[in-house]
């Protein structure tokens, strides 16, 4: 059994790129290699690589909420917008994605006057005709 770099495991990752552990029994061998040696053994035809691949777990993968399929992009935004959306979406109980993809859909919707309006702001905008408010 090899001993830990200083610093452990996490270190080691940091430093070589590939830290692995795999249990054998009551023991647990750390398998560690530099990233490029690792790319070379695989490029070479070395099974280690994927025999660690192999030994894994198997993961559970999230259930998408949706059956469309999603494309994923990444958007700057300035800290206090980014804040603002957590905001909204939190008092909407809906994650940022979402709320950022509703808002987006009705802005499109805005530019080809199609209707995408959701429930809850239906129903809030009735009750505000209901209750009208002295200004």
């Amino acid at each position: 059994m090899s001993p830990s770099p200083p610093g452990g495991p996490e270190i080691a990752h940091q430093e070589t790129g590939i830290d692995h552990e795999i249990e054998h029994g009551n023991e647990e061998e750390a398998v560690t290699m530099h990233r490029d040696d690792a790319v070379k053994r695989f490029h070479a035809g070395d099974d280690q690589l994927a025999d660690l691949i192999d030994d894994a777990q198997p993961v559970e993968l999230p259930t998408p909420d949706t059956d469309v399929p999603m494309v994923s992009r990444s958007v700057r935004l300035p800290l206090d917008t980014y804040e603002r959306v957590r905001s909204a979406a939190e008092a909407r109980g809906i994650g940022v994605t979402t709320l950022m993809r509703q808002w987006i859909e009705a802005g499109l919707a805005d530019l080809d006057d199609s209707a995408t309006v959701s429930l809850a702001d239906v129903r809030r905008a009735l009750a505000a005709l209901a209750h009208p408010t002295a200004a």
